[in-house]
């Protein structure tokens, strides 16, 4: 269920975890993690566009939830009290992205401009479908790592994850005008790029995805073996949020949120999740007092 979610009801059961796992209950806690692990993921790596860099953003956000258990109070939703911890850990942190593209949307405009395009068939689109998405969903990516750390967060959670000005305010710890505020900067950096580049959003604009497969083969952005992004065993944003996420509506910044809401949301995990080898170290389980 998504936690950012205005019907989210599981405060309670969190709640049940977290008093049993400060009882010793090593069981809950793997409940705990394995329930938020994904959503934190997920921020994590659309925040910083690489999987092997937001599982370690993930594990030390983990890290500093579980160690800071025990004060955590019931004054608010274990959700706020968790995802403030996420937000200010994903805000700190001094790690560069990886990406392949630029960091700022006036080199990322050129680069896209100077890309060669090659008009394809049809019939290559349909056999290229797969790559094609991983053009589209690659360039996604880069676009947000385009955006500020502050407005990335608050673009992913307010508009891709979907949080209210309630939620959203309560995590990031702000007035709810802030708050909507930031979002709406975000969204007006982010849309002014798309509305002037993406062929998505605006047919005018010469660039789209087919006509870049071939260049992003060639020079090897894409590899058609081992795609990042568009991979089988992945869902989508849009399949993981409530069911209103998967409306269509004809206002322009759902259709932007849509796109992004399309992008890859990673489910499945390992059979051992990102704490279980330190939780069974001896430090850590006497910490914890687990049973």
């Amino acid at each position: 269920m998504n936690p950012f979610s205005t019907t989210y009801t599981t405060d309670k059961t969190d709640a049940t975890l977290v008093s049993e796992v400060l009882l010793g209950n090593k069981a809950s806690l793997n409940n705990l993690i394995q329930k938020h692990q994904p959503f934190i993921y997920n921020i994590a790596w659309k925040m910083i566009g690489d999987p092997s860099q937001a599982e370690d953003l993930t594990q030390e956000a983990l890290i500093k939830i579980i160690s800071n258990l025990s004060s955590f109070k019931g004054e608010s939703a274990f959700r706020t009290w968790a995802y403030r911890i996420v937000w200010n850990h994903f805000l700190n942190e001094k790690k560069k992205s990886n990406s392949m593209f630029p960091d700022n949307f006036d080199d990322l405009g050129n680069a896209l401009d100077n890309a060669p395009s090659f008009d394809i068939s049809l019939e290559e689109q349909e056999s290229k479908k797969e790559e094609i998405r991983e053009v589209r969903l690659q360039c996604l990516s880069g676009m947000l790592l385009c955006l500020t750390k502050e407005q990335r967060l608050v673009y992913i959670m307010g508009d891709i994850f979907d949080a209210d000005h309630n939620i959203g305010s309560e995590i990031m710890s702000v007035s709810k005008d802030t708050y909507r505020k930031k979002l709406s900067r975000a969204r007006n950096d982010l849309h002014n790029f798309m509305k002037n580049k993406c062929g998505l959003v605006n047919k005018a604009n010469p660039c789209r995805c087919h006509k870049k497969v071939t260049i992003a083969l060639d020079n090897g952005m894409v590899d058609a073996k081992n795609l990042l992004f568009n991979r089988r065993e992945y869902s989508t944003f849009q399949k993981e949020l409530e069911p209103k996420a998967n409306q269509l509506v004809e206002e322009a910044e759902d259709l932007y949120a849509k796109l992004h809401r399309d992008h890859s949301f990673k489910t499945q995990f390992d059979k051992k999740n990102f704490l279980q080898s330190i939780l069974e170290s001896p430090n850590w389980r006497n910490n914890l007092n687990l049973n």
